[in-house]
């Protein structure tokens, strides 16, 4: 343990949080409300492009959940100056790669190129940002892709079955509750008037940010942005991103799924936790070791050791957190039990191993480990240019700051064994809302296996 905390002061001495980027990072505005970041990365001749949206599927008007993710493929076709199909191939013919993705909070799309074809870039994506244009044959073949894609992903998971259900219950009235892809019975009947309405309605350059990190210069990505981004005009009634807040929960909520496609029962329980906050991000540092504490590790953490090693009671254990959210996230702990054990006796391991944690603490020379894996692993990040401008992303979409990312490391290193024990006690001593769900096999079908 010596080596550990020498190596932890020299870590804290020698790393000025300069370092903590792979190069200078610059935001501005342009006059019609887009907002940049540059992040500067002279190591290689490319460049990330990323065009962010704050909008996601929690922004969706009710009755037509999955359609931001609908808007996102059917972004690929065709706009008044391209044929359908032309942006990637044309990304594609110069040598580079795109895609995009879609969160609750956000809609982001990317492109990797070399750093002479930023300008192209931009000129298509501002292209398609004002000028997109949808077809019924469009429309019609892209809700097959999404239904497909449902059905592969997740009708035929029963873990993300089960995934789901369980977020539809932790969150009652909050539109965190509907997933991503959408319900299936309303993903059937979104069509044309559906994904204009809502591109429309989000898409513009005020409600945008501009990523590109990479070998180029703020001058240069502001000179570019100016010519391609600039002459949009921006959309002045856009919605505020109000949402409802979820109620305080009265009753026990548990959720019971049965699949015969499950291999191994899981007990899971969720609780709801606070996000990170603006200039106020200690709780979420706190709990992001306090996750890596309980089961962040296959062999060393709290849940694993005990349970897995120790007691030979569990086949794998786990705890999540992912602070980075526009509202309240959630806190995640899974113990899937070995054979001949219940899911009923594994909820109560969970639960035991839990009092133990808050009667007893963290242990010294664990907490000391697990902050520099954290901190090495936030240092290591920055040699991926795309990474960090998503990390970048993900954070001002979700209401932080450049200086939030940026002051993130220092926060997590200020943070105490006492932080992470106060927000233990929170989050599993004194929350009361929280769901515990099992996933199973059938009876049935359980007997047969053990025959």
């Amino acid at each position: 343990m010596k080596l550990c905390r020498l190596l932890l002061i020299a870590l804290a001495v020698t790393l000025p949080k300069t370092l903590w980027a792979a190069g200078e990072v610059t935001q501005f505005t342009l006059e019609n409300g887009m907002e940049a970041v540059v992040i500067e990365d002279h190591r290689s001749p490319a460049v990330v492009h990323m065009v962010w949206y704050r909008t996601g599927a929690a922004d969706e008007p009710p009755g037509v959940s999955g359609i931001a993710h609908f808007l996102e493929h059917l972004m690929f076709k065709g706009t008044d100056d391209l044929e359908g199909g032309a942006f990637s191939q044309i990304v594609e013919a110069n040598g580079g790669t795109d895609n995009a993705f879609t969160s609750w909070d956000y809609t982001a799309y990317y492109q990797r190129v070399a750093a002479d074809r930023l300008g192209l870039l931009m000129q298509m994506e501002a292209d398609r940002m004002r000028d997109l244009v949808l077809t019924e044959a469009d429309v019609l073949t892209e809700r097959s892709v999404i239904l497909e894609e449902r059905a592969q992903r997740t009708d035929s998971s029963p873990g993300a079955l089960f995934s789901e259900q369980m977020r539809a219950a932790l969150y009652l009235n909050h539109p965190y509750r509907i997933p991503i892809i959408g319900w299936r019975h309303e993903m059937q009947m979104l069509d044309r008037e559906d994904a204009l309405a809502f591109y429309r309605r989000f898409y513009a350059p005020n409600n945008a940010i501009l990523i590109v990190a990479g070998d180029v210069t703020p001058e240069e990505v502001r000179r570019l942005a100016e010519d391609h981004y600039g002459p949009l005009a921006p959309t002045p009634d856009l919605p505020d991103r109000a949402r409802p807040s979820e109620p305080g929960q009265i009753a026990d909520r548990t959720v019971r799924y049965e699949d015969r496609r499950v291999a191994n029962p899981y007990v899971s329980r969720s609780y709801l936790a606070p996000e990170r906050d603006s200039g106020a991000q200690g709780e979420a540092a706190a709990l992001s070791l306090l996750a890596q504490i309980l089961g962040g590790s296959g062999t060393t953490s709290v849940f694993s050791r005990r349970l897995q090693i120790e007691e030979e009671r569990s086949l794998f254990t786990a705890a999540y957190y992912q602070g980075t959210s526009l509202d309240d996230t959630s806190f995640t702990l899974v113990n899937m039990p070995m054979p001949g054990i219940s899911l009923a006796e594994a909820e109560a391991d969970l639960d035991r191993v839990i009092a133990e944690f808050l009667d007893t603490g963290i242990d010294p020379a664990q907490f000391e480990r697990i902050k520099f894996q954290y901190t090495a692993s936030e240092i290591y990040a920055q040699d991926n240019v795309q990474g960090l401008a998503r990390q970048y992303g993900t954070a001002l979409t979700s209401g932080l700051t450049v200086e939030d990312v940026q002051a993130w490391p220092d926060v997590i290193a200020a943070t105490t064994v006492e932080d992470v024990m106060d927000a233990a006690e929170a989050i599993l001593g004194g929350n009361t809302h929280w769901v515990t769900g099992y996933l199973d096999r059938p009876a049935t079908d359980a007997e047969e296996i053990t025959q």
